[in-house]
């Protein structure tokens, strides 16, 4: 028996996979300023194509996968709620330079982003959890970011990103397009 939403064809599988029109928000931008920092809360930041963000220490190499992580903001009640704490955790506790809502991080995997008018990032892997996070967290907190953990990104276009820009998924242009 086939489920009539999926179809028996994997082109709809495909296309439902391609298909993200939600438009997300950026909710907290964060820069270590230097190694085992505490990172700092910024309402906005410049963003170097193929570096890092503007303040940050992290100097990533060019072309590199990891030059900044993104974090999901639904995720921070639910890596609260493996460890028992009244309330989500803050941003810059879980190391992560950007946190945006209203979108499913992880179906951004291999896909591209615009923040705001000008920022493009490859979206390159998952982020995951270091051990750090038991420092951080208290034991179990590895465990609680396990799947939590948010995403990996490569700079290829920067420019100035601000507290509650936009988050779009680009859509590449159809092959049919092409002249």
């Amino acid at each position: 028996m086939a489920f009539p939403f999926f179809g028996d064809d994997k082109s709809t599988v495909a296309r439902l996979l391609a298909t993200l029109p939600q438009q997300g928000r950026l909710e907290w931008i964060g820069l270590r300023p230097a190694r085992r920092a505490e990172l700092l809360a910024v309402p906005e930041a410049e963003v170097l194509t193929d570096q890092r963000l503007a303040g940050d220490h992290a100097s990533p190499k060019p072309g590199g996968k990891r030059q900044l992580t993104i974090i999901q903001h639904e995720h921070l009640g639910a890596v609260a709620g493996y460890l028992g704490l009244p309330e989500p955790v803050a941003p810059g506790r879980l190391r992560r330079n950007l946190v945006v809502s209203g979108l499913n991080l992880l179906a951004l995997k291999g896909r591209q982003i615009q923040i705001g008018e000008e920022v493009l990032l490859d979206i390159t892997g998952e982020c995951h959890p270091c051990s750090r996070m038991e420092e951080e967290l208290g034991p179990g907190g590895y465990n609680a970011m396990r799947g939590h953990g948010g995403l990996t990104a490569h700079i290829a276009q920067g420019g100035i990103i601000r507290v509650g820009d936009a988050v779009r998924v680009v859509v590449p242009p159809s092959p049919s397009a092409a002249p």
